[in-house]
Order: C-alpha cells, then structure tokens, then sequence
C-alpha cells in the first residue's frame, strides 16, 4: 500500500516538473516569435527604402548627403550580427531617425511633398513604424512574463536546473527619452 502511495506521488511529481517545463518552453519559444514579429517589419521598411530613396533622388539631386546618410545606416544593418539584438535594433534607430531627415526634405521640396508615390512610400514607412512599435511592446510583453515565470517559485527551479536564462527587454535610446525642446 506505501509503495503504491509513494508511486502515485512520484508520478505527480514527475508531471508538474514536466507541465512547469513545457510552460517554460512555450514562454520561451513566445519570446522568440515575437522577436520574429519585429524582425519582419524591420525587413519591410529596409525593402522599402530603396524605393523611397529613388523617389527622393528626382527631386533632391543637391541633398546627396541626406540620402548617402539613409544609404549608409541601412547597410549598417546587413553588418549586424544575427544573434545581437541590441545591436541590430540601435542600428535600426539610426536607421529612423535618417528617415526623419528625408521627410524633412519633402517641406523644402513642394513638388516631391505632392508626389503620389512618395505620398504611397511615407504612408508605407509610417506604418511599418507603427507596427515595429507594436511589435516591440508585444516582444517585451512576452519577455516580462518569460522573466517572470523563469524568477517565480517554483519555476525558477527548473529553470536554473534546465538552463532557461532571463531575457532583455528593448529599452527606447537615451537621446530619444529627453524631452525635445521646442522654440518659437
């Protein structure tokens, strides 16, 4: 009869260390699809940039600099290491803010502001960059609860039995946290 008893609970036992561990498995492979969300869209506005780029050129021949700039931070993402991605997503952020450069243009150039397909290319970026917000508050969602399940009792356990290691959140630049000062 003890022996039955001390089966059945070894068999209990056995299973929450197996369900904890699947939900550990199921948090962590979350993680890495939403990173996969991010990812997607930081390709969609690399795709697109080439084509804004030419869109621009027509009418800013004499704003090479602006657009070299753009072209300079977009190959910097190919020069990224695939696993870095703080590294990959600062050089995204540089890659935004050489795009504000060119929508700054559009207002010294009336004639590339009216243009249907620069109209069609900004409307594109400005809302690939709202998924890409999206998509990074849905990847650092899923990396809170990773990191929570991973730190709680009795997780943390099998975690550090099994080797499940915390992940960073996506952190906004410091220069973009200050507020802008704005004169008149």
């Amino acid at each position: 009869m003890n022996y039955i008893f001390l089966a059945v609970i070894v068999i209990v036992l056995i299973a929450i260390y197996f369900g904890m561990y699947n939900s550990l498995v199921k948090s962590r492979n979350r993680v890495e699809e939403s990173w996969a969300q991010i990812d997607v869209q930081l390709k969609r506005r690399y795709d697109l940039i080439p084509n804004l780029i030419e869109t621009v050129k027509g009418y800013a021949e004499h704003e090479k600099k602006t657009l070299a700039l753009v072209v300079e931070k977009r190959n910097q993402l190919t020069q990224v290491p695939e696993g870095d991605r703080n590294r990959q997503i600062d050089a995204n952020n540089q890659l935004e803010g050489a795009l504000k450069s060119i929508f700054a243009l559009s207002e010294s150039y009336p004639d590339l502001k009216a243009d249907q397909q620069f109209k069609e290319l900004q409307q594109e970026l400005a809302n690939t960059e709202n998924k890409i917000a999206y998509a990074r508050q849905l990847y650092n969602n899923t990396v809170m609860n990773f990191n929570t399940r991973i730190q709680s009792i009795p997780t943390n356990i099998i975690a550090k039995l099994q080797h499940f290691d915390e992940r960073e959140m996506l952190e906004t630049p410091v220069e973009e946290r200050v507020n802008p000062k704005v004169e008149f």
